[in-house]
């Protein structure tokens, strides 16, 4: 067994276990380790072990309680692996081992279903269970209205209002669907039995709206930037739907407008994790284009103008803020004629 492996008698008594020698270090974030470990009388087990990368022992430690109680939440459904043991004082998750069947065919709706189903889990009672979901903020409406202008594009004079208007709309307060955080294809495991996911260090509570809005608004927290259209899209939002009704009895609360335009001025969508809170990203994008995975910053920003101009053309509190984003995609396609559009699902490179 590698010396690395972080296994203290309690969870070796927890498992039965291991095979000496035999753990297998899996790909992870740099802000954690993760290994698949064989046991020496059952089935394999997954050890994750919650790393500081840069962070002090405080914010590590929160990152470690915010995804077991996430994992654990989850674990009221067939939406995640079930957690087997822990070490918190060495920041370790055992995990049940999910035998992941990797890329499948028209995998959206049955990740659709399992994102509903992940979403319907909590209610009221769970209140304090996780962090509350945080949206855009004032700051961020400015620094969008300060991209227009840097553009020059003028600002229709109701937007100010009405992004004041979708920060007040946007207020987490009364909702409490389990959110995963990052729900990123990579973060789902494909099984036999549905959709899994993995990795709930962003796990929060919030409206599930957040969430769905990824389909259209591109997975903005993801490297994989993606874009997903006309009937796979209709699908995979019926799918969550009826999957919510059916499970909560009531229709999913709040406006996809809403929660696309959120992730449209939140400059920090633009970047991975470990760039968030360290610069105002939308100032950048004038002066230069930055990629994340294998899409860059301005072409990321070019599909969310689009979806949202797209949906608020006749919306009654957004109508503005859509043509203001018309004007801005105009403009970036004008300046920088060279901008791709997001790949599909399927044109994609696998991760």
């Amino acid at each position: 067994m590698p010396t690395s492996l972080p296994f203290t008698e309690s969870l070796l008594s927890a498992v039965g276990g291991v095979v000496p020698g035999q753990a297998e270090v899996l790909d992870s974030s740099p802000r954690s380790r993760v290994w698949r470990v064989p046991t020496a009388d059952g089935p394999a087990v997954i050890v994750k072990q919650i790393t500081d990368d840069g962070d002090t022992g405080a914010d590590a430690d929160a990152r470690f309680a915010r995804e077991l109680a996430g994992l654990r939440l989850a674990g009221r459904g067939s939406v995640a692996p079930a957690v087997l043991a822990t070490d918190p004082a060495a920041r370790v998750l055992v995990l049940e081992y999910v035998d992941d069947l990797g890329r499948t065919d028209d995998w959206m709706p049955g990740y659709a279903e399992s994102l509903a189903r992940l979403h319907a889990l909590t209610g009221p009672d769970d209140a304090g269970a996780l962090p509350v979901w945080t949206g855009p903020t004032a700051a961020d409406a400015e620094s969008f209205l300060a991209l227009a202008a840097a553009l020059d594009v003028p600002v229709p004079a109701a937007v100010p209002d009405e992004l004041a208007g979708l920060l007040q709309r946007l207020d987490p307060t009364g909702h409490h669907a389990l959110l995963h955080g990052d729900p990123c294809p990579g973060n789902d495991l494909r099984t036999v039995d549905g959709v899994r996911f993995v990795d709930f260090e962003r796990a929060a509570l919030g409206n599930g709206l957040m969430e769905l809005a990824y389909f259209r608004i591109g997975f903005p927290t993801c490297w994989c930037a993606l874009s997903v259209t006309a009937a796979p899209l209709t699908e995979v939002e019926a799918v969550y739907r009826t999957t919510w009704r059916d499970l909560t009895g009531t229709d999913v609360p709040g406006d996809l407008a809403d929660a696309c335009a959120a992730w449209l001025i939140q400059g920090d969508a633009l970047v991975e994790r470990a760039h968030r809170g360290t610069a105002d990203q939308l100032a950048r994008v004038p002066v230069e284009d930055f990629e994340w995975g294998y899409v860059s910053a301005r072409e990321r920003l070019a599909h969310r103008l689009d979806v949202v101009a797209g949906l608020t053309r006749d919306h009654d509190h957004l109508h503005a803020l859509g043509r203001l984003c018309s004007g801005l995609a105009t403009r970036l396609l004008e300046r920088w004629p060279d901008l791709r559009p997001l790949p599909t699902a399927d044109a994609r490179p696998w991760y």
